[in-house]
């Protein structure tokens, strides 16, 4: 399948964002052909019951029979989450051997002090406010220190030491069918994930149910979910 528009997330000052790089074309014939290796009943094009009896008992092997690429702009704070879902395969932006010049601006909010992995988003806008111009000030130095580096000749994966996490960057993400399910669902934001993390999953979800609308209905997923 051809690839996808991009999808913008967040403010402007460096968006995160995602899109679709390629999907298996006809993946879910290919899921209900290949789940059906043990049936005479190979060639029957009726497959909605099957993709739904096969989510609803839990058979998510024959989902591993197609991929999804995607590929997401984000900050390399974001990214290390990401990059810990080790079903997935991953090609990102090496600052070793290009040079990082942008970054993100993130909102600030307050630490849930009943659960250390939840933040809520009642902080006064002055504190907004400072936070983001403390944001700019820092990437303004850091900046500069990494750019005076390079012009003294230090390598660039020396140079990018000096450059915090808010560096944006950009990876590609490949993983069957199954992993993507599973990550969509874990990544959640009820399950306790960053929001700057669930939002870019949300984005993957609506692409997720455009690719792939027969699983999404069995999964019982919509855009608005």
């Amino acid at each position: 399948m051809g690839r996808g528009k991009r999808r913008d997330i967040g403010r402007t000052g460096g968006k995160m964002s995602v899109k679709l790089i390629s999907a298996t074309l006809n993946a879910e014939d290919i899921i209900a052909y290949c789940a059906r290796v043990s049936s005479s009943n190979q060639e029957n094009p009726n497959i909605t019951r099957l993709l739904k009896y096969m989510i609803r008992e839990g058979h998510w092997s024959p989902f591993e029979m197609a991929n999804m690429v995607i590929e997401i702009e984000t900050s390399r704070a974001i990214a290390q989450q990401i990059l810990r879902h080790r079903s997935f395969s991953f090609q990102e932006f090496s600052q070793r051997y290009a040079e990082a010049h942008e970054n993100i601006i993130y909102k600030a909010r307050r630490q849930d002090k009943r659960n250390r992995q939840n933040s809520i988003d009642d902080l006064p806008d002055h504190i907004r406010e400072w936070f983001e111009e403390k944001q700019m000030e820092l990437w303004d130095r850091s900046q500069w220190l990494y750019n005076m580096a390079l012009d003294f000749g230090v390598a660039k994966e020396s140079a990018r030491f000096v450059l915090p996490l808010s560096t944006k960057t950009k990876l590609y993400m490949n993983g069957t069918l199954r992993s993507w399910i599973h990550y969509i669902d874990l990544r959640s934001p009820e399950h306790g994930t960053q929001k700057e993390h669930s939002d870019i999953v949300a984005e993957i979800k609506k692409i997720f149910i455009e690719q792939f609308p027969t699983i999404s209905e069995a999964l019982e997923w919509n855009v608005t979910a």
